[in-house]
């Protein structure tokens, strides 16, 4: 159930699970799921999630080098992950594909002329190839191409892999190599064996030399046969290489001139003496006999066209027709710059700055996922935090849904200080040309309370100072009210699991004047000579019965906001 539930999921995270569990977590995909595993981890707790997977990464930081010891790559930061599996890994898959179809097409092709040959020998087990020639088959003539396409081959760039993660993709699907791809690289091969051995020995069969010297005879068709095989499995690692470089030129000449050289050295500059006690002596002389025939040259050349050039075609004709993804941006990235068209925009980097240097020097977090201590999650659950504004996001708290401010907010919480604040309200009916306008005349508009915790304690010794200097910009104002109203607006919050009390709420009253006074700001220069009386001032309430409050004196919801986050 655990494992059909998380796949229908795009990620599953598990919180808090031990090491053991993580690995049962990983044990559990790979058993059941047809899917390649990846793990990565930091520290000790992550090694038998990192050893259970098919890939383990480690990232090697504060946790320790453990999980870096156990897994098969290591990064220094997790977001070198990216390149880690869209460049590299999508790379590597590509490469390894390419090797094991052409490892098994070669192979195929070398063997299975024996199995051809085996038919005119009455089954006598010999062998078509001098011995010699078998030997450095896989070990010179064919080992250094296919090395080399699967080192530096690649389809697209770095760049391009990065832009366009969609390449990925035929990897997740096993597009590159699958059971049809290795039955193709079968037939492929079994094809290239009949055409490597039946072409050159229906060219010899019962063929003279100028001389009328006959040239059916074993020496000949086995020195062919092997040319035309060497030539060939060239030629389709050359089709088959994607990205061609400096060593992917020398190992592919290479192979092809230390072939030559060997076979004249061989059979043509060492004394008989040397090789008289190998089979190679039956095969003396045979190089240059066959360079001066036309047989020779006329089976290489249709041995070549018939098995190369068919698979010329065929990928002409898919590329042209139905191109992969891979092939449309390898062509679009050979195009000029100006006939690219629209190119992906570059990753913008943030900016770095002393403050983020500093931070990140001095940040000592830790690598787990998840912290081991206690949180604010309890916190959260039972409302003691933020709870001093969380009416003023509620709208379900608002006296009437017709009015645009709202009346002065009485909240009584344990633990708070009670204060008046100046709420500068924006001046709707005059509207400013710019920005910094609008902020003054907002500030030097009408002023209006907010009164938090009416009964509580005083304030602190270090805040009662009258004598402080107002900031230029505020003035403390008495405003008086009218248009009486019938029932004023309370706004009650106390701690949640408490039911309310009678003190809770603020009876019902008038008021003559509500004086307000501003938010204690920085002193300027400027304000040294203001009085005291325009100071900033810290009351816990004052009345004078004479007139209610008026709904367009409410304070908006973005000057709470703001008053708050400065309280």
């Amino acid at each position: 159930m655990f494992l059909e539930i998380g796949c229908l999921m795009i990620s599953v995270i598990c919180c808090r699970v031990t090491p053991l569990q993580k690995a049962q977590v990983v044990d559990l995909v790979k058993r059941n799921k047809k899917a390649v595993t990846l793990s990565v981890g930091d520290g000790a707790n992550d090694v038998s999630m990192i050893k259970t997977a098919h890939i383990g990464v480690g990232i090697s930081g504060q946790e320790g080098m453990q999980a870096v010891l156990a897994s098969d790559f290591s990064i220094a930061q997790f977001r070198f992950l990216q390149r880690l599996l869209l460049v590299h890994g999508r790379w590597s898959y590509f490469r390894m594909s390419k090797f094991l179809r052409y490892f098994f097409y070669k192979n195929f092709s070398f063997t299975l002329t024996h199995f051809w040959y085996s038919f005119f020998s009455g089954y006598s087990a010999q062998t078509i190839y001098d011995p010699v020639l078998i030997s450095c088959y896989n070990l010179f003539f064919t080992s250094l191409p296919v090395l080399a396409m699967g080192i530096f081959d690649q389809d697209v760039n770095d760049e391009y892999s990065l832009a366009y993660p969609k390449l990925y993709i035929p990897g997740q699907y096993n597009l590159f190599f699958n059971m049809r791809i290795f039955i193709y690289s079968v037939f492929h091969g079994i094809a290239s064996s009949l055409i490597i051995f039946f072409v050159p020995y229906g060219a010899l069969f019962e063929a003279t030399d100028h001389t009328g010297r006959d040239m059916n005879d074993y020496p000949m068709l086995a020195f062919t046969t092997f040319t035309a095989l060497i030539v060939v499995v060239t030629g389709q690692i050359m089709l088959d290489t994607a990205y061609w470089t400096v060593f992917t030129f020398i190992v592919l000449l290479g192979s092809l001139a230390f072939y030559l050289g060997l076979v004249i050295i061989l059979y043509e500059v060492l004394p008989v003496k040397v090789i008289a006690s190998t089979q190679a002596s039956m095969s003396y002389g045979v190089v240059f006999r066959a360079f001066s025939s036309s047989q020779f040259w006329f089976s290489l050349l249709m041995v070549t066209v018939v098995l190369l050039l068919p698979i010329m075609l065929n990928r002409f004709f898919w590329f042209d027709t139905h191109p992969s993804y891979a092939d449309r941006l390898r062509v679009r990235h050979k195009l000029p710059k100006g006939a690219r068209g629209k190119e992906v925009p570059d990753k913008q980097q943030l900016p770095r700055t002393a403050v983020t240097r500093r931070s990140r020097r001095g940040s000592l977090r830790s690598g787990y996922a998840f912290s081991h201590s206690q949180g604010f999650g309890e916190l959260i659950a039972k409302g003691k935090l933020f709870k001093n504004i969380e009416h003023l996001r509620m709208p379900s708290n608002r006296s009437s849904p017709t009015k645009k401010g709202l009346a002065p907010i009485i909240e009584s919480p344990p633990g708070l200080i009670a204060a008046v604040a100046t709420v500068p309200q924006s001046n709707q009916q005059s509207r400013p040309t710019s920005r910094d306008e609008s902020r003054s005349q907002s500030v030097m508009s009408t002023p209006h309370s907010i009164i938090v915790n009416q009964d509580d304690e005083p304030l602190p010794t270090f805040l009662r100072n009258d004598n402080k200097p107002a900031h230029p910009g505020y003035t403390s104002a008495t405003v008086p009210r009218s248009t009486p109203r019938e029932v004023p607006t309370h706004f009650p919050a106390y701690p949640p699991n408490i039911p309310p009390t009678s003190n809770n709420y603020r009876r019902q009253s008038n008021h003559d004047h509500v004086t307000s006074s501003p938010m204690p700001l920085p002193a300027s220069s400027n304000s040294s000579s203001s009085s005291a009386s325009h100071g900033p001032r810290f009351v816990g309430r004052q009345r004078i019965n004479k007139h209610l409050e008026t709904e367009e004196d409410h304070p908006s919801i973005d000057s709470i906001e703001r008053i708050v986050e400065r309280f």
